[in-house]
């Protein structure tokens, strides 16, 4: 199996995967597997935990809503996560999950929600961050998944940046960019060669000119464009990592 096999159900579990292992499924996995897949024994289904590869299990029931997983072999080896930030304001409820099962469908490596003077949602469920993660890499045959950083108010990022991610360039989705095309910009950072990368999207209202301008002072920071016309947030975050992805990411 070279990638993965898009008919067979996927699974992530947090134990550890090795060869003979039988792993319980948690209740609502079981329940899952038995009674809306109606899976009996020996079918097989494919398992993950974004540290030991994908392996093939086969189901078994031990109770109307428990079963184990037997592992059979491993069929992808572990990958690691692209080292590509996502950094966000926060968006509301349904936008939000949109918003992040999409940066992982595009690669992001790790999602990080940012406070702005603008932004909506004044806080966010990480845990709900974590199962939409899970869901997406389900669903779309991720083996490394994304890590969820803790939320940061936007200026505190800015000066605690040099500190803790002094090699990472922040690609700053700028409105206000006098051009369109965001492609100069970004082949002028892959003449410099690979590097650690994050992309910042505002909210809604967009940042202030306060914020703009404490981003454009920064050294680390590239202002980027995304066309000439209005995009909603989370269309914006599609756009910039998939422009991103296809100049200086695993597209390229």
């Amino acid at each position: 199996m070279s990638r993965y096999d898009f008919k067979m159900q996927r699974l992530f579990v947090r134990p550890l995967l090795a060869p003979g292992a039988s792993i319980e499924a948690d209740r609502s996995q079981a329940n899952y597997l038995l009674n809306v897949l109606r899976l009996k024994d020996t079918d097989r289904i494919l398992v993950f935990n974004g540290k030991d590869g994908e392996w093939l299990a086969e189901v078994v029931a031990t109770g109307r809503k428990s079963c184990l997983l037997k592992l059979v072999e491993q069929v992808r080896e572990q990958t690691s996560t692209i080292d590509l930030q996502y950094l966000f304001a926060p968006l509301k409820h349904a936008r939000l999950d949109y918003m992040v099962q999409k940066a992982v469908e595009m690669g992001a490596g790790g999602l990080r929600p940012v406070m702005t003077q603008y932004t909506q949602a004044s806080r966010v469920n990480l845990e709900r961050m974590e199962a939409n993660i899970i869901e997406a890499a389900e669903q779309c045959g991720v083996i490394a998944v994304p890590q969820v950083l803790e939320p940061m108010a936007l200026k505190d990022l800015v000066g605690s940046w040099a500190e803790t991610q002094a090699d990472r360039r922040l690609l700053y989705c700028d409105e206000g960019e006098e051009t369109h095309n965001p492609l100069q910009a970004l082949a002028d950072l892959a003449d410099r060669g690979p590097a650690p990368l994050a992309v910042l999207i505002g909210p809604e209202g967009g940042f202030s000119p306060e914020e703009r301008e404490l981003l454009r002072a920064q050294s680390f920071v590239t202002p980027i464009p995304l066309g000439p016309r209005i995009l909603r947030a989370d269309t914006a975050a599609v756009a910039a990592l998939a422009i991103v992805q296809a100049t200086l990411g695993d597209w390229n």
